[in-house]
């Protein structure tokens, strides 16, 4: 029994590192594609404590980085997640150096069902959104069918992130 348990331990941490990889290779195909790029580096955004407390989106070192290329700042990314009809699922939305909305992509979406979520035709209604704007679904973005709980829960999300952003542009902290 306890070798199992172990090996059910050894399992998950693999499984996890292996999806974190996974990830990560997606997000750097994202950024690449969005900035035509071949090189680039990020970094973590700094948030003073006393800002994060304002956030309706948690801001931390995992999840919101400034992308630059070649020593100048060509913009920024948000790695984030959102929740479907029974699980989670991520996605990443990349901001130019104006904080407009140049992309926005499922990486990871984990039901059977919904995942019209994750089409590129959908997803480009993101697209040119700036901090400034409130989105709402059904009259700014389409419904899907069969994707309802998904399309909301995205919608959702970057609104809250746009709302994110307009704070920490207005604190001085991008």
């Amino acid at each position: 029994m306890k070798k199992i348990a172990i090996l059910t331990i050894i399992v998950l941490l693999v499984s996890s590192f292996t999806t974190n990889k996974k990830i990560e290779a997606l997000i750097e195909k994202e950024i690449k594609i969005a900035f035509n790029l071949e090189k680039y580096s990020k970094q973590p955004i700094a948030v003073s404590s006393e800002v994060k407390e304002t956030l309706p989106i948690k801001i931390d070192e995992t999840n919101f980085f400034k992308i630059n290329g070649k020593d100048k700042l060509l913009g920024y990314y948000y790695l984030g997640q959102a929740f479907g009809k029974a699980d989670y699922f991520d996605f990443i939305v990349i901001f130019d150096k104006d904080l407009i909305v140049s992309k926005v992509k499922i990486l990871v979406y984990r039901e059977a069902h919904g995942g019209e979520v994750g089409s590129k035709r959908w997803l480009n209604q993101f697209n040119g959104k700036t901090k400034e704007e409130t989105l709402e679904y059904q009259k700014d973005i389409a419904a899907i069918s069969g994707a309802t709980i998904s399309a909301k829960s995205m919608t959702n999300e970057v609104n809250k992130l746009l709302k994110t952003v307009t704070i920490l542009h207005n604190k001085k902290q991008l």
